[in-house]
């Protein structure tokens, strides 16, 4: 446990400097005193840094909450217990990650004879992900404050930073709409027309002519209707895109974020309204996988497997993708792929590999527009920069409503939404499916 000089150390250094200025011996007197008073000073300090409280009767503990969505608040505790006879003054300071955006990271404590002091400070994470807490560095003042020891205790934690659920709120709104189709009432979307049997009641005004049962109306003497509900059982597979495409940044947050957001509104409406819901992450390679479930921490699983995924700065392979996809279901199922309406990267992957999948399943495909293009596009040119930007956001404006337009061609539903609306959509299209009975 390597010596350390204090603060207080090199003040009373100081003083001694500044009194012996006055001296009024000889040079070589006033040269030997200053060595012997600096030596003496050394002695008394390493000395005072070895009467200090041992390090092994010491001990300090780290107490978080295993998870923290990005964005929220939690508390990050230090617990440390001494277990001396004499009182201790401590300094520790922990390797939290400037991410973290801790309250305060260095401490100074005074813990009693066999006391133990208690420390906590807030954190505010700004960015999700693994952080694997692996030390914390302490240093021990000895009684006099003149030296101090300093070592580091391993004290490994892990923290895991989820991302945030933005349209949490809307899902719930969504859920009900869902419910609401499914007793066949009217919603935004129109009369819930699913394929599975429900029940048999009275003819209302609002109920179809054709779904009326001529059995049962000629057995009751009057007219009854067979009333269907919205398919339960149902799977719908996200499929995640972690490629370099996926890297690029729309309203401040790379576009993965945007459609990590989508992940979890649809998986929890999904799951709430009785379908099975799972999700496939993949760039290069297949990176995480959770199987389709109707189970009510399912949206917690799949926050799980994703919220330490970061894009990678290389081609996404979807044919392999898809072929894996394909392998492991082979039922029929409505197959979500969040990416982006990139033109090359569609024509190049997507639009060759499209077909193994539109055979067996329902195809939507989602990506955020960049608002920022949008703006440049409607904007006046002035000069000669501003009319180049405009002609090449107009090019890339174009470039995705072609693409967009060729995907719908091959048989994929298409959502470009803007920030903040990718989730709604996503979700709206999923109600769409399930009304009009086409999974």
């Amino acid at each position: 446990m390597p010596y350390l000089p204090t603060r207080r150390l090199a003040l009373v250094a100081l003083a001694v400097a500044a009194a012996l200025l006055v001296y009024p011996g000889p040079d070589v007197e006033v040269l030997a005193v200053v060595v012997l008073a600096a030596v003496g000073l050394l002695v008394v300090s390493v000395i005072d840094s070895r009467l200090g409280v041992a390090p092994r009767d010491l001990v300090i503990e780290r107490r978080h909450p295993p998870v923290v969505v990005a964005g929220s608040t939690g508390s990050v505790t230090w617990v440390v217990r001494s277990e001396s006879r004499r009182s201790a003054r401590i300094q520790f300071a922990d390797e939290l990650a400037p991410s973290l955006r801790a309250g305060a990271r260095r401490f100074d404590v005074r813990i009693p004879a066999d006391g133990v002091a208690r420390i906590s400070t807030a954190i505010r994470p700004i960015r999700r992900g693994r952080f694997e807490l692996e030390r914390t560095t302490l240093r021990i003042h000895g009684p006099l404050g003149l030296g101090a020891r300093q070592q580091d205790v391993a004290l490994r934690s892990v923290l895991r930073v989820h991302p945030p659920f933005r349209s949490r709120h809307e899902a719930e709104i969504a859920i009900r709409r869902g419910r609401i189709l499914e007793v066949g009432l009217r919603s935004a979307r129109g009369l819930g027309t699913g394929t599975e049997f429900e029940q048999m009641r009275e003819y209302g005004p609002d109920d179809q002519f054709r779904r009326i049962d001529w059995t049962a109306t000629a057995r009751s003497g009057r007219a009854i209707v067979r009333t269907y509900r919205a398919e339960r059982n149902q799977t719908v597979l996200v499929m995640l895109d972690t490629g370099r495409v996926m890297a690029g940044r729309v309203a401040g947050v790379p576009r993965v974020e945007h459609a990590m957001d989508a992940t979890m509104m649809l998986a929890a409406v999904a799951t709430r309204l009785g379908d099975r819901c799972g999700m496939v992450a993949f760039g290069r390679d297949i990176r995480a996988t959770v199987p389709p479930a109707r189970r009510g921490d399912q949206v917690n699983r799949i926050t799980e497997a994703m919220y330490a995924l970061e894009p990678e700065l290389s081609e996404s392979d979807y044919p392999e993708a898809f072929a894996r996809v394909i392998a492991t279901h082979r039922r029929r199922a409505m197959l979500v792929l969040l990416s982006d309406l990139n033109e090359q990267a569609v024509e190049d992957s997507v639009l060759p590999a499209l077909p193994l999948i539109t055979r067996t399943h329902l195809v939507l495909v989602a990506g955020v527009r960049d608002p920022q293009v949008e703006a440049w596009a409607a904007a006046t040119a002035d000069d000669a920069e501003s009319a180049y930007r405009r002609a090449a956001a107009l090019s890339s404006i174009a470039d995705r409503r072609r693409t967009a337009a060729r995907l719908r061609g091959m048989g994929a539903t298409v959502v470009d939404a803007a920030p903040g609306r990718l989730a709604r959509e996503l979700a709206d299209a999923y109600l769409l499916v399930k009304s009009t009975g086409r999974l």
